[in-house]
């Protein structure tokens, strides 16, 4: 459900979003998550939407609804999966802190990912976001094309701080979708380091 229907629904009803008062959707350019400007480009982006829906009937009424669902639903939802699953677990690790605003600053902020190995083949195919998501925080503007490289330069300077995990992807999908269900601030437990007993640091939890 999550892999399939999660990006529909966070677009739609800001599933798993940040909580607001009132009713949030990304087609709602009155929503609290846009700013002033923004209103007109999202009003621009749902003329855009309605006018897909209107040819995509069209098709159906011409080639089918099969054949609308083969050709256009199947690899929408495929590419849907890869959204959500990339951006789950290249922000989803247990040795990945979190932190508050008292804690939190730019290069922290950036540092909270993780580079995975999803495989020669598709980390070609995803443009290396996949196997270069720490450079993409830093870097956001950097030509994917540039990622490996200035990765493998990046690792130098970062040290202990770059974070890799080169699990196999569908494992690591099964193990931080059980373990890492919530954020808790560390409890502060006798014998922990540092780095742990920092009050404004959040650290992934699987149970009560």
């Amino acid at each position: 459900m999550t892999l399939t229907l999660g990006w529909p629904m966070y677009i739609a009803f800001n599933n798993s979003g940040r909580v607001y008062d009132r009713f949030t959707s990304h087609y709602d350019p009155n929503s609290p998550i846009f700013t002033e400007k923004e209103r007109l480009q999202v009003q621009i982006s749902n003329a855009g939407v309605l006018t897909i829906l209107y040819l995509l009937y069209k098709l159906a009424v011409t080639k089918g609804i099969t054949w609308v669902i083969r050709i256009y639903l199947l690899p929408l939802t495929v590419m849907n999966v890869f959204v959500v699953l990339i951006s789950c677990l290249q922000h989803t690790h247990s040795s990945l802190p979190y932190y508050d605003s008292s804690q939190w600053d730019w290069l922290r902020g950036n540092l909270v990912t993780v580079d995975r190995d999803y495989g020669k083949i598709l980390n070609k195919m995803l443009h290396n976001i996949t196997d270069t998501h720490v450079i993409h925080h830093l870097f956001p503007s950097m030509p994917h094309y540039n990622a490996a490289e200035a990765t493998r330069a990046v690792k130098e300077v970062l040290g202990e701080y770059y974070q890799f995990d080169e699990t196999p992807i569908l494992k690591a999908a099964w193990r931080e979708f059980r373990e890492c269900v919530y954020v808790e601030e560390d409890d502060h437990e006798e014998g922990d380091s540092e780095a742990f007993r920092s009050k404004g640091v959040f650290w992934f939890r699987n149970k009560l």
